[in-house]
Order: C-alpha cells, then sequence, then structure tokens
C-alpha cells in the first residue's frame, strides 16, 4: 500500500516580476522627501503605491487607507529597507485577501524591523563595504590608474542595486516569516564577520598606504673597516622594534579619539597641522618609500 504525499501548493502571488520592478525604481527615491517629523514615511508610501493599487484596484477607501497607515514614522538603512517593503506588501496582500491582519499588525511589524535592519546595513554598508571599495579605490588613483573611481563607483552600485532588488523579492516570498529570522542570530553573526573582514582589509590598507617618517639622528658611528659613518635615525629603531608600528600608532590614536566622539573633521585637520609643523621643525621627514 503506497500513500501519496503532496506538498502543500504554495499561495498565489498578486505583484508580478513587473510590480516588485516598479516598487523597486519607486524606492531609489526613499530620501528624497527625507523629514526630521516622520524621516523616511513618504519615500516608504510612495514606492508602495504599485502593491496598493494592485491589491485595492476598485476600493478608493481601501487604498487611501493604506496609504494613510503607512505615512507612519518610519527610518532605517535605505538600502536594506527594501526587504521591509518586500514584507510590508506581503502583509498588505493577505489582508487584501481577507486574512485577519489589523493595521497595528503592519505597523508593529515595520518597526520591529526598522531596527535590526538598520544595525546591520549601517556597519555592513557604510562602516565596511564603503570604506573598503573607497580606500582600495583611492590606492589605485594614487598609483595613476584610471581604475580607482570606476573600482569606487562601479563596485558600490552594484552591490546597491543587488542589495536592493534581491531583498525587495526576498521581504516579500518570505513575508512575515522574516521577522523571526531577523530576531535570530543570524544578522549579528553577518555583521561580526562583515565587520571583522573590513578590519582586515584596512589593515592591509593602512600597512601599505600610510608612510610616517622620523629622520631625527640618534646616534652616528664610525666603521673602521670601511670608515664609513652610519648614522642612527628614529625611524630606524621604529623599523627595527616592529615596521609600520607609527602608522599602526595613527590608526589606533584616530580610533580611540573617535570613539571618544571628537568630529573626524576635526582629526583629519590635526593630522594636517601636525604634518605641517613637523616637516617644518625637522621633526616629520617626507618619507622616501
Amino acid at each position: 500500500m503506497t500513500t501519496d504525499v503532496t506538498a502543500p501548493a504554495a499561495p498565489e502571488r498578486m505583484l508580478t516580476t513587473k510590480d516588485l520592478r516598479s516598487m523597486y525604481w519607486r524606492s531609489t527615491f526613499l530620501l528624497g522627501s527625507f523629514n526630521f517629523e516622520r524621516m523616511q514615511a513618504i519615500g516608504f508610501c510612495i514606492t508602495l503605491m504599485p502593491a496598493i493599487k494592485k491589491f485595492y484596484p476598485d476600493d478608493k477607501t481601501q487604498q487611501a487607507a493604506a496609504l494613510k497607515r503607512h505615512l507612519e514614522f518610519y527610518n532605517t538603512h535605505p538600502w536594506i529597507s527594501s526587504v521591509v517593503f518586500g514584507v510590508t506588501a506581503a502583509m498588505e496582500e493577505q489582508r487584501a485577501k481577507g486574512e485577519g491582519i489589523e493595521d497595528d499588525t503592519i505597523t508593529n511589524v515595520k518597526i520591529g524591523l526598522m531596527g535590526p535592519l538598520a544595525g546591520v546595513g549601517d556597519p555592513i554598508f557604510w562602516g565596511t563595504v564603503r570604506p573598503v571599495l573607497g580606500a582600495l579605490g583611492a590606492s589605485l588613483a594614487a598609483t595613476g590608474s584610471w581604475l580607482g573611481p570606476l573600482v569606487y563607483f562601479l563596485g558600490i552600485n552594484i552591490i546597491r542595486v543587488l542589495v536592493r532588488w534581491y531583498g525587495l523579492r526576498l521581504g516579500y516570498e518570505r513575508g512575515t516569516a522574516m521577522v523571526t529570522e531577523v530576531g535570530g542570530g543570524q544578522l549579528k553573526r553577518i555583521t561580526q564577520i562583515a565587520a571583522i573582514t573590513g578590519l582586515f582589509v584596512m589593515g592591509a590598507l593602512v600597512s601599505k598606504w600610510t608612510h610616517i617618517d622620523f629622520p631625527s639622528v640618534v646616534s652616528q658611528a664610525k666603521q673602521y673597516s670601511t670608515g664609513e659613518v652610519e648614522t642612527k635615525t628614529l625611524q630606524n629603531i621604529l623599523d627595527d622594534l616592529l615596521p609600520g608600528i607609527a602608522a599602526l600608532g595613527l590608526t589606533f590614536l584616530s580610533m580611540y579619539l573617535l570613539n571618544k566622539k571628537i568630529n573626524a573633521l576635526w582629526i583629519i585637520l590635526g593630522m594636517f597641522v601636525l604634518g605641517i609643523l613637523g616637516a617644518w621643525s625637522g621633526f616629520l621627514g617626507i618619507p622616501t618609500t
């Protein structure tokens, strides 16, 4: 005796790829109407308009209620916000089909996703991807290569497009299941991996492209075998201890000041002043390599 087990059919979706594409293009203008009262609320509402019109095609009252529902306060990372668009569209679709989803439920899901996704998007994209690509592009440009600006411009925009598009599709397909997944430890592990990778790459770039020279003479000794005078500078001593220790110390000092909430512009200006005064006094020199 055999029993045929049929997997439950996937629920039929109302939004087509064309509808999702329309939402995607609208989402690129999410920050176009940013304000300090409701942040990204207007952009969120405009992004969902194609879905709302599809869910309530002949009911202007329901369309107006949905638009008003999505004008509440909203703010998260603009790239990864596409996941919230998809989840919200899936919930609006369930509501349009007659399932018991209240207004507060949709609002609470949006609020519940804002914080965790912002905590992932900011360190990954603003704190890792953008600085790493910028440093890589700057290092290529410093050698005279025209690939430098292209690496940054193309790299950052390719990542932006992919995250926005596939985030929207993933959020729409997964629906409210995304809330449980976001609340787990997966996003935290992804953030940690991205942070470690970014720090590793930035450390390599600091060692390669940051040069500090201390030309102050510490000692001079005459070699009796050759008759030459061997000069020992402060830089020679530091290189014997640990090559690149000055650049590493400057990096740690900058991180310390940033953790103390010192404005980055003041740190940059301080480096300019320190370099100029150091070169003028002879304490700092121009590296030969």
